[in-house]
């Protein structure tokens, strides 16, 4: 099937490693133009020698005058953006007791205005070129709520509002807004916050693993190409119905109709 993504401009935040690295190459191989931004200059030039040809960008996007910098330099450097892949930041996991008004605006940044600093200045210049794309890897957090993601899970959950209002808001500007919700997938960052989970059950990283994927109907952790596979489809004109859409892509772990 061809996606027409051949030649389209995709920026991808968190695109130095994890799903959004797996989504970089996913994109390259349809042959779009890649652009990826993260705060670590040493994590873009890994991800550079990784996949060839991209352009990199540094920049703390928690801070909107950094982040609408950064798609200013994006649109100099590259061209009109196509689709924008929102990948990075993560809320720390930490346990409900030691939850602070610090720590629940700290996971905030970290993930909703992470995405949102991007979105703001890009969706509107997308829809005075009258397309282009945007989609979301949120997490099933903002969904079914755990005693140690209730920050980051609450960051998740505007983020899901703020997808669905703004793909209504847009639509009759041609721009498409996706939300995917990936449950527990084989990456560094879901390696981490093991930790969190071990020392609330009090068992160790590998036995917290081990009782992760005994809840899969799979028996197994998703890999990053497996999420990439879903985030290119969802960013072509092929899934133009899908605007406004919270797609679960947890492989029937948490199965629900809502």
């Amino acid at each position: 099937m061809d996606l027409g993504l051949h030649g389209a401009i995709v920026l991808i935040t968190g695109g130095s490693k994890g799903l959004g690295l797996a989504c970089a190459q996913a994109f390259l191989a349809e042959g779009a133009r890649v652009a990826i931004a993260s705060r670590s200059h040493e994590n873009l030039e890994k991800a550079r020698a990784q996949l060839g040809s991209v352009e990199t960008f540094a920049a703390d996007l928690c801070q909107p005058r950094a982040a609408a910098d950064m798609v200013d330099a994006v649109e100099r450097r590259v061209g009109p953006v196509d689709v924008l892949v929102n990948s990075a930041g993560a809320a720390r996991r930490v346990a409900a007791e030691e939850l602070t008004p610090d720590a629940w605006r700290t996971a905030m940044d970290a993930k909703y205005f992470s995405y949102i600093n991007v979105i703001d200045p890009l969706i509107k210049r997308m829809a005075a070129r009258g397309r282009g794309a945007i989609v979301n890897l949120i997490g099933s957090g903002g969904k079914f709520a755990t005693p140690t993601h209730l920050g980051g899970g609450a960051a998740n959950a505007a983020l899901m509002l703020a997808t669905a209002g703004l793909a209504n808001a847009y639509a009759e500007k041609g721009v498409r807004v996706i939300g995917i919700n990936p449950g527990p997938t084989k990456t560094e960052r879901v390696a981490q916050s093991l930790a969190a989970d071990a020392k609330r059950e009090g068992i160790n990283e590998a036995e917290a693993l081990k009782r992760i994927v005994a809840r899969m109907p799979m028996k197994r952790m998703p890999q990053p190409a497996e999420i990439a596979d879903l985030v290119v489809f969802a960013a072509s004109e092929r899934a133009r119905l899908l605007t406004g859409a919270i797609l679960s892509a947890d492989a029937a772990t948490n199965p629900t109709v809502v």
